[in-house]
């Protein structure tokens, strides 16, 4: 006797990736996922595999890759291209520390700023405003000044 594949309908697979239907419908219209055809008077009906497809998709975004990096991923999912997968996984992992260096050095600046409005006495001065009102320098100099 043939096992049966596990099916679902377009909102059984949502639910169970845990997204919205919208969401693997716009994934179809950005070539992510196939479209099954439609039996004439019936229901598309999603597998194993579109599940499968899913929680890649879903794992790669939260790993901070977009949607078009992530199309570059699933077109090396065989497996056979380790290399290219780890080069794009290395262009990402420069770009995530470049970012946390950057949060950084706005914790820096914003702590900074915050100690100052801390110190203040006498007059209704805020620091941090007067420095949001003056423009703070350039997120990329080590130092932190207003202007």
């Amino acid at each position: 006797m043939l096992k049966k594949r596990n099916v679902m309908t377009i909102g059984t697979l949502a639910k169970t990736a845990g997204v919205g239907v919208e969401t693997v419908r716009y994934y179809q219209r950005r070539g992510l996922m196939s479209e099954p055809e439609k039996p004439y008077g019936g229901i598309r009906h999603y597998d194993e595999q579109a599940l499968a497809r899913l929680h890649f998709i879903r794992a790669s975004q939260w790993l901070g890759f977009s949607l078009d990096e992530i199309g570059e991923l699933l077109t090396l999912q065989d497996g056979a291209h380790c290399d290219e997968a780890r080069e794009l996984g290395e262009q990402k992992l420069t770009s995530v520390r470049r970012k946390i260096s950057h949060l950084q050095q706005i914790e820096r600046a914003l702590n900074e700023l915050v100690q100052k409005c801390s110190a203040g006495h006498g007059d209704v001065y805020c620091p941090l405003m007067a420095s949001l009102n003056d423009g703070v320098e350039d997120a990329t100099t080590d130092k932190h000044k207003v202007r």
